[in-house]
């Protein structure tokens, strides 16, 4: 009798069945995570279009994508079943990762790409497209803001102890800080933080022609130096 039940039903109604799944379901599951994956991909290319360090990591811009994908998985999975909701919570609890963020702004794509997995697996598919453009617009301003100026970390070899002078008054009306300087016999290493509203060096030229200095090295800051 089983076995007659069996060819009766389609194979989709007998896997759903185990399954305890419906078409209703299915069909959330399908949207929900197609939503997760565009939201993803939509994630990587902003992140790579905004992009303002050195180097760019594709392994950490793909991270994103897989993120939202199976955050989404997660979110589905706790909201069909209570017994697997506090399977995932003591698992998750054990789990630590260990992986150092140097830039504070990779931090806000990764919770963006949870974010968008969490509300794509809760249905809330309008909430995901509101809160992504406005993350966006919101990026674009502070893309702007940071593309006015460039901020630098200036390292310079002089020896004499009027050199160092000169090499400050060199540097005419732009704006510096000095992070440091670090006597050794007679050669002197100065380390300024300079900010530049172009990318007109010019003033690398002057430098490196007074008398006394050695070398002169420029190095785009990106929140790594320690000085």
């Amino acid at each position: 009798m089983r076995l007659q039940d069996y060819f009766k039903n389609s194979v989709w109604e007998s896997f759903t069945s185990s399954q305890g799944l419906t078409m209703d379901t299915a069909t959330q599951i399908l949207v929900s995570m197609l939503i997760a994956l565009l939201m993803g991909l939509f994630i990587y290319k902003i992140y790579q279009i905004y992009f303002g360090g050195v180097v760019f990591s594709r392994s950490f811009a793909t991270t994103l994508v897989g993120m939202s994908v199976l955050t989404c998985m997660l979110t589905l999975a706790i909201s069909t079943n209570i017994v697997i909701s506090l399977g995932m919570v003591g698992a998750l609890s054990i789990v630590r990762y260990r992986t150092a963020i140097k830039d504070p702004m990779d931090l806000l794509y990764l919770f963006w790409s949870i974010s968008v997995g969490i509300t794509a697996g809760a249905g809330m598919y309008v909430l995901v497209i509101t809160a992504s453009i406005i993350m966006v617009i919101l990026i674009h301003i502070l893309y702007h803001r940071q593309k006015r100026g460039m901020i630098y970390i200036m390292v310079v070899h002089y020896e004499g102890e009027l050199t160092g002078d000169a090499v400050l008054r060199a540097m005419k009306k732009l704006r510096y800080q000095l992070k440091s300087k670090t006597f050794r016999g007679d050669l002197t290493e100065m380390t300024l933080e300079v900010y530049c509203r172009s990318d007109n060096t010019v003033f690398l030229e002057n430098i490196k022609t007074l008398e006394g200095v050695k070398d002169v090295t420029l190095i785009q800051y990106n929140g790594e130096y320690h000085g």
